[in-house]
């Protein structure tokens, strides 16, 4: 099902900045997923891939207070999505660097162009690909800033990044950089551009789960009578 379409229920607390105790005092976007979701109360819930839920944050404090509620309907397309695979952490690492690069500061545009050559070079270390459209994405994004793009190259030549520091500190930092650089762009609406970017890394994650999902194979007795 498409992200959006599913609408959260009504009476529930409105959506603000940080961290909350309990839903008397608010909730940010990952507290109403715990709760949906019937686990504990918390902004770290287990039915969410951790750094999935890190944008999920990042771009709820950085959106402004005008516009945060629109967000809202995103929250019951997290849940569930998750997957110890290292692809994921990549897929969204990417995803945020490519939005990110075409919009943001100069002086950020560096470290976000290291940041879509990195997660390129993960998922071709584990033999995965982004979908076309993002790999187009990424490849319009380093192509409209040649500059930052040739620094990059040359700065994580020879850089080696193991996957339990990419998981642990890059992919996180390109997040944070990420967002934080979208919602201080001197730009029209960069509200739309935050909700966007998080609409579509769900739908990245989603994709990515179907495609990787295991078959469920047919029970004995339906595989006998299809023999007879």
């Amino acid at each position: 099902m498409p992200v959006g379409d599913i609408q959260p229920p009504v009476l529930l607390p409105l959506l603000s900045r940080g961290k909350h105790r309990n839903p008397r005092k608010g909730a940010c976007f990952m507290e109403l997923a715990s709760f949906l979701a019937g686990q504990r109360w918390s902004d770290h819930p287990a039915c969410t891939h951790p750094l999935l839920a890190a944008l999920a944050r990042l771009v709820n404090d950085c959106t402004t207070d005008a516009n945060r509620q629109r967000l809202a309907a995103l929250i019951p397309s997290v849940i569930g999505l998750t997957s110890e695979d290292l692809q994921m952490d990549a897929q969204i690492a990417l995803r945020c660097g490519s939005v990110a690069l075409p919009v943001v500061a100069a002086d950020r545009q560096p470290a976000m162009a290291v940041a879509i050559l990195t997660a390129q070079r993960v998922l071709a270390d584990l033999g995965a690909a982004p979908s076309p459209a993002l790999a187009q994405r990424s490849a319009q994004a380093l192509a409209d800033v040649p500059a930052a793009a040739h620094w990059a190259k040359r700065f994580i030549a020879g850089r080696l990044t193991t996957p339990k520091a990419f998981r642990r500190n890059a992919a996180p930092s390109v997040a944070s950089c990420a967002v934080i650089g979208i919602a201080q762009a001197c730009i029209p609406d960069p509200d739309t551009i935050l909700h966007d970017l998080l609409a579509d890394a769900i739908d990245d994650c989603r994709l990515y789960i179907e495609r990787h999902a295991a078959p469920v194979s047919a029970p004995p007795h339906a595989l006998l009578h299809d023999r007879s």
